[in-house]
């Protein structure tokens, strides 16, 4: 028993749940020191006019009239029965929307990750191939220029040209889901797939260019250069697969990053993501919304982290004794 409670894979569970725990609080507080409430949201200018009692039966109906303290563990309690809330804008429960909009959200950070490594690996490896050279600067000066151009001026200046030039708007025609219209889809999620895609591949390209010429120094790589292995599988047979380690590690940070920050390109490419219904959650002041929603933001951030921790943990196996 006192082994398993000792374990690293028990730490980090309860790790985890504290971290989820934190989340839950501070999303409820933030939300509670936002001006308006629920009755504001809901009535607008009308409420307002809204009698002493008929406030008074609101706030008893919304919750408000508790303790902050009971109406953090009455919400905390119904999430963990599965009951997200309801929101009261799109008549649907928040379990629903979230269902509907996590797929949206999935499928454009796997599509960027996937562009990120297509261009951060092969880039960071030619970098560190001829360190100081000419090859070197322009990888350094493609990853600072992915991380120094913001990602909303990239997808509307992209956004802009791809219409105005080309005539190609996918977007206008409302949005299609991958097992309804595979093209159409695809299309719609190309443009900002390379938005986040090229912001990620720069720390993705620094990353391994360091890691790369971190492992090139080691004594194993220059026997092997010794006893003349060529040096492209010597690059990529070896050196690559002994950088995996932190390439994998800043993947999987950054993979957990774009499952609730990639609510500006959502917006902006007009994608019924995730983090845009926390954006419409927040100005419409549906609290179950964005509480609910942002913990499940949190819970998959967490498993991300944590089966990142055990990819790298079977790539390199000095790390499963940390």
């Amino acid at each position: 028993m006192h082994r398993f409670l000792a374990s690293p894979l028990t730490r980090r569970l309860g790790s985890a749940l504290l971290t989820l725990f934190g989340v839950a609080v501070a999303v409820f507080l933030m939300l509670r020191a936002l001006p308006g409430d629920q009755i504001t949201a809901a009535y607008g200018t009308e409420a307002a006019a809204l009698s002493p009692e008929q406030r008074t039966a609101l706030e008893a109906y919304y919750g408000l009239d508790q303790p902050f303290v009971v109406q953090f563990f009455t919400w905390l309690g119904a999430v963990v029965t599965g009951n997200l809330g309801f929101s009261a804008r799109a008549q649907q429960s928040v379990l629903e929307m979230t269902a509907l909009a996590l797929p949206v959200t999935l499928e454009l950070a796997v599509l960027a990750i996937l562009l990120a490594l297509v261009i951060g690996i092969p880039l960071g490896m030619l970098s560190a191939s001829r360190p100081g050279a000419v090859r070197d600067w322009i990888g350094q000066g493609v990853g600072l220029a992915g991380l120094g151009v913001p990602a909303f001026l990239l997808a509307t200046t992209l956004l802009a040209v791809a219409a105005q030039s080309f005539g190609f708007n996918p977007n206008g025609l409302g949005f299609a889901r991958l097992w309804e219209d595979p093209a159409r889809n695809l299309a719609q999620m190309a443009l900002p797939a390379f938005v986040l895609g090229f912001g990620i591949a720069a720390p993705v390209m620094r990353t391994t260019r360091t890691a790369v010429l971190e492992v090139r120094s080691l004594d194993f790589v220059r026997t092997a250069r010794a006893k003349g292995v060529p040096p492209r599988r010597l690059q990529w047979r070896h050196v690559l697969r002994n950088a995996l380690v932190p390439i994998v590690t800043i993947t999987g940070m950054q993979f957990g990053y774009l499952l609730g920050g990639a609510v500006v390109v959502e917006q902006i490419f007009s994608l019924p993501g995730i983090g845009r219904q926390v954006l419409l959650g927040i100005n419409q002041k549906e609290f179950a919304v964005v509480q609910s929603t942002v913990l499940v933001i949190a819970l998959l951030f967490v498993i991300v982290n944590l089966l990142t921790d055990l990819l790298y943990r079977r790539i390199d196996p000095r790390v499963r004794a940390a």
